[in-house]
């Protein structure tokens, strides 16, 4: 009976989810458009969250090179540790990190806004003053979390990958110039298109559970908690889900 139960409330969410999202394209490209509000979530969800995405990148990019550093020694390709760093950093690490660090982040931050709007009863508001509370406070947090994060990736990969070139100067004395060439000499555009374009799907995931789980929040303060707690949980979930469907239509594509 559990069993059951469990299964009905996971469809029944995932119902809701399927609706939330159709909602989402039914008023995303209808006027009028809130341009003033989706650029200052740009600015709050992007700008705001780069200090954090970039010291996480940094961090990386020397962990990454001085843990491969050895097992690298060991087979004699030391020398191509750059090499492999960048397309570790860039096909895969990158945009995951990242995006874990945005849903921790954004998610719960979006979550626990309208979480706490919807128990204070200041979304119903907007709907009786003839505001529409879903193009004003969803549409513009699920746009600029879709367009900032893949901005986001491809700084967090540059500032990650000059922590590779400091980590690899660790042990060794290689050139700027040398680092940088090998990087680029061995990253193809099948290594930077499929990680791009699945950015943007990351940020989409993270902007929508996010701001769902916010606008369906109950049960007052608790509530509130609650929401931001199961935003970053689910779009974490929904990050390595989307990643391993990516992986998949680029083997079959051959990228």
């Amino acid at each position: 009976m559990s069993i059951q139960s469990d299964l009905k409330s996971f469809l029944d969410v995932c119902g809701e989810l399927f609706r939330f999202n159709s909602r989402f394209f039914t008023y995303g490209f209808k006027p009028p458009y809130e341009f003033s509000e989706f650029l200052k979530q740009c600015y709050v969800i992007g700008y705001k969250s780069l200090p954090l995405i970039g010291l996480t990148a940094f961090i990386m990019g020397i962990v990454l090179t001085m843990q491969l550093r050895p097992s690298m020694a060991d087979y004699g390709v030391e020398s191509q540790l750059p090499a492999i760093v960048a397309i570790a950093i860039v096909r895969e690490v990158g945009p995951v990190i990242t995006a874990l660090i945005f849903a921790g982040k954004i998610g719960s931050s979006i979550g626990a806004e309208l979480g706490s709007m919807k128990v204070t009863e200041q979304i119903d508001a907007m709907e009786v003053s003839g505001t529409n509370p879903f193009m004003y406070l969803v549409v513009t947090r699920v746009l600029a979390c879709t367009f900032m994060l893949p901005i986001l990736v491809m700084l967090g990969d540059a500032i990650s990958l000059y922590g590779a070139y400091l980590g690899v100067n660790i042990h060794s004395n290689t050139s700027f110039n040398l680092f940088w060439s090998q990087v680029f000499d061995n990253l193809v555009f099948g290594d930077v298109l499929p990680a791009f374009i699945k950015s943007f799907f990351f940020g989409f995931a993270v902007g929508l559970i996010g701001s769902y789980k916010g606008y369906t929040s109950t049960k007052g303060t608790e509530g509130v908690g609650r929401s931001a707690n199961s935003a970053v949980v689910v779009s974490s979930v929904m990050i390595f889900i989307i990643d391993l469907l990516a992986v998949q239509v680029t083997n079959i594509w051959g990228l």
